[in-house]
């Protein structure tokens, strides 16, 4: 018999739900001060539905969208526990802060879909830039 949705997940349940290894939710747990699920005795970790949210969030920010580590956690002091929850639902209304350390990482991290848009935006600033320096350096 499954478990409902407000039912609490063991983390293999967890991992499962999530489609992400054991060792990768144990090692979120170290990298991301936000995630705290209950720990019984012996250290046995239930997952709530809201940690399950967030761990969700975090998956998609990390995987989809290219971000790091580090991006994720200025993204969750800058935005709140709401940014990191809206993830999965799409772009976020809280744009991202323009740091280095937010941003996605290189290209070939970001998500396949954005990839053609990308490489047409930057084919129209290459031609925009050499209408430029024509006009600035006519010779």
């Amino acid at each position: 018999m499954p478990k409902g949705p407000e039912a609490f997940r063991t983390i293999s349940e967890a991992a499962e739900e999530l489609g992400a290894p054991q060792h990768v939710l144990r090692f979120w747990e170290t990298k991301f001060s936000f995630i705290r699920p209950m720990k019984r005795a012996g250290g046995r970790r239930f997952y709530r539905p809201q940690d399950i949210a967030m761990l969700r969030g975090i998956q998609v920010l990390l995987h989809r969208d290219g971000y790091t580590i580090r991006g994720v956690s200025l993204l969750y002091r800058e935005h709140g526990i709401q940014r990191i929850l809206a993830a999965p639902n799409g772009p976020a209304e809280v744009s991202a802060p323009a740091t280095a350390s937010v941003a996605p990482a290189a290209e070939p991290r970001l998500s396949k879909h954005l990839q053609p848009s990308l490489r047409r935006t930057l084919q129209a600033l290459t031609e925009a830039k050499a209408r430029l320096d024509k006009v600035v350096d006519p010779s």
